[in-house]
């Protein structure tokens, strides 16, 4: 993505099926769980750099004894800061004497991070400042064990507001307005209505308040309380959490908007936002990870037993196609072949955009991000031209024309050209703050390969989305430009994306979208002016009717257009200026049937077409046009 957005966050559960003992006795090592606690976290660090934040629980320890912990950072580089940090003091603690790395007893009893029970977090924000007040895991605390409350999830939250004012008519007095703090108080609130429902069920059976304690943690169904607390959620989310009886829990939207997987054999049961990191950490095979279902929550009981179960209705699948397009890791093998099926896909308009003429054309990409697509635009272009050369063969050889001058012709031109064109700079910091100046810095970013296009060519570089085209209107053209070609070609592997996200990724202002601003463009251009104050009408009254009654408005923006106006518009917005280069630019989307082809389990894609899959997202889109026309900057919802 040459448009650097912050998105889904990061989480991660390890869950030690054994005594840490026997970890001790077979990998020498008592920290096991924690060490695979940073692994997990650290092969999904692309999913959070704003902040960090670990827990750990101990299992059966004694009244009086704290068997909870939690340590966060938000400062550069916090994860790794995070287990520095811990290993310091468990270093420490060795040195002393209070910790014999052999016995395991000791590592449980000294370090608060010697536990059975590990959740980690990593964090972009989005919502709710960037504070360590806002960092997950976030923590409930009682001296009832089981309203103990430990969560962190990658979502947002719709309906904040209306959340909130809930916990107000229940009596509540909510301190923070953020989507987590609210969840935290939902959850928490009907774990204590049904621990103090079991513990005076037990009393009335007539066991002491200790046996009641004890059963009531046998008894305790996570699955039921995030049944009740999440009646009225709307939104994407994966949340993972811990309870203080020793119950662990992992739940996904009923749309299955956000990811959440898991893995377990007979030591340890594991969750993460993404299924390669628990590949690679644990060594397991695709076919060996699951995805949490959704609408499901997956419950780890005290005494390792586990169960998955429906908390809610599930709706229409609509998982997220930005995670398979850009923000999850790329060595996942079937998100690895869509990204090449993707570049593939846009064969048909690429080789119009250079007038099939190979020869004259050299192809690259641009952002690192971009390559596997790139492999899959190389792979069906090369597809391509073996089948045309066959062809042309055969009917050479049915017309007895077969000669060595044809022959050179079409094995020796004609191929698709790749070059490495640019080389991303990972020494150079953007650190100066005027924006003319910081402008002209990120315009270095990139080195490029000097001597490998000519005048006459098409340069072709492969992007996977185009968010806001800023980066592409400062830096990128701008340096691509240098090589001197006749025309560049961006295409995107995503299709144009018009509607703001509110179920994870920070895009919510209509007005930062270089789709959007290209349609505006288009209707002052075409003296369409009134269009938009009646689509600012429209969208007033649309977010007065109730949820599930709202229509998505905007798209009156887009229908007067064609998708290739709308790019046509881009290509001219995102042209350098004061760039003494007068070659051709055109920009290329995937096109929205593309995209479900290559992308056939995943339908997540209200921000390309739209189509919300919650009523919450109508309400927000509505919004931000509002926001946009009366000038107002900010989230939309």
């Amino acid at each position: 993505m040459s448009d650097k957005i912050k998105h889904e966050c990061g989480i991660a559960v390890v869950r030690l099926l054994k005594p840490l003992q026997y970890y001790q006795d077979k990998y020498g090592n008592a920290l096991y769980g924690f060490h695979r606690l940073f692994l997990l976290m650290e092969k999904q660090h692309n999913r959070g750099q704003d902040g960090a934040g670990v827990a750990s629980m101990k299992l059966g320890m004694p009244a009086g004894k704290p068997y909870i912990f939690r340590s966060r950072n938000i400062k550069t580089n916090p994860l790794d800061r995070i287990f520095r940090k811990l290993l310091k003091e468990y270093g420490k603690l060795v040195k002393t004497g209070e910790i014999h790395p052999e016995f395991a007893s000791t590592v449980k009893d000294n370090f608060e991070f010697g536990a059975e029970i590990y959740l980690g977090h990593l964090r972009y924000g989005t919502f709710g400042g960037y504070g360590l007040g806002s960092c997950h895991p976030y923590f409930r605390k009682s001296n009832w064990p089981a309203k103990n409350l430990v969560i962190a999830g990658n979502f947002n939250l719709t309906n904040t507001p209306e959340l909130n004012d809930r916990l107000i008519d229940m009596g509540q007095h909510p301190i923070y307005d953020s989507d987590t703090q609210t969840l935290l108080e939902k959850v928490g609130h009907h774990l204590d209505v049904e621990h103090d429902r079991l513990y005076q069920e037990l009393i009335s059976e007539g066991k002491n308040g200790v046996e009641a304690v004890e059963a009531l943690g046998r008894e305790l169904d996570p699955a039921q309380v995030i049944s009740e607390a999440s009646r009225e959620w709307d939104g994407g989310y994966s949340i993972v959490g811990m309870v203080g009886n020793g119950d662990t829990f992992a739940l996904r939207d009923p749309g299955g908007i956000r990811p959440c997987h898991y893995y377990h054999n007979d030591e340890v049961f594991a969750v993460a936002s993404e299924r390669a990191p628990l590949m690679t950490v644990f060594s397991a095979g695709a076919d060996e990870v699951r995805a949490v279902k959704p609408g499901h929550v997956l419950v780890i009981k005290e005494d390792g037993t586990h169960y998955e179960k429906p908390y809610a209705e599930t709706l229409r699948q609509t998982s997220c196609t930005f995670e398979r397009i850009y923000f999850s890791r790329g060595n996942d093998p079937d998100i690895y072949r869509e990204r090449k099926a993707l570049g593939g896909a846009l064969t048909d308009q690429l080789l119009n955009a250079v007038d099939y003429d190979l020869d004259r054309a050299v192809f690259g990409y641009i952002p690192n991000t971009a390559e596997t697509a790139y492999y899959g635009v190389m792979e069906e272009l090369r597809s391509r031209r073996r089948e045309d050369v066959k062809q042309r063969i055969l009917e050479a050889v049915r017309q007895n024309a077969v000669t060595d001058e044809l022959l050179d012709e079409l094995i020796m031109s004609n191929w698709p050209r790749s070059e490495k064109i640019a080389h991303k700079d990972i020494k150079l910091r953007t650190f100066i703050s005027q924006e003319k100046w910081r402008r002209d810095l990120a315009s270095h970013v990139y080195d490029i390969s000097y001597g490998v296009v000519g005048p006459e060519d098409t340069l072709v570089c492969i992007d996977d989305s185009i968010v806001r085209g800023t980066t592409l209107r400062y830096s990128i053209l701008k340096i691509l430009s240098r090589l001197n070609p006749k025309r560049i070609v961006i295409a995107s592997t995503a299709p144009q994306i018009r509607y703001p996200d509110c179920y994870g990724i920070d895009m919510s202002e209509l007005g930062k979208f270089i789709a959007f601003e290209a349609a505006i463009a288009l209707i002052k251009e075409r003296g369409m002016g009134e269009l938009m104050t009646e689509i600012y009408r429209e969208c007033l009254s649309e977010v007065t009717k109730p949820m599930k009654k709202i229509t998505n408005r905007v798209k009156g923006i887009y229908d007067p257009f064609s998708a290739d106006e709308i790019s046509g518009k881009i290509s001219e917005l995102v042209r350098p200026r004061l760039n003494d280069w007068h070659g051709e630019i055109q920009v290329i989307f995937q096109t929205i049937e593309n995209l479900h082809r290559s992308l056939p389990d995943h339908h997540g894609d209200w921000y390309f077409t739209g189509d919300f899959p919650t009523p919450g997202g109508f309400k927000v889109v509505n919004n931000a046009f509002i926001n946009y026309y009366e000038k107002q900057e900010g989230r939309s919802y």
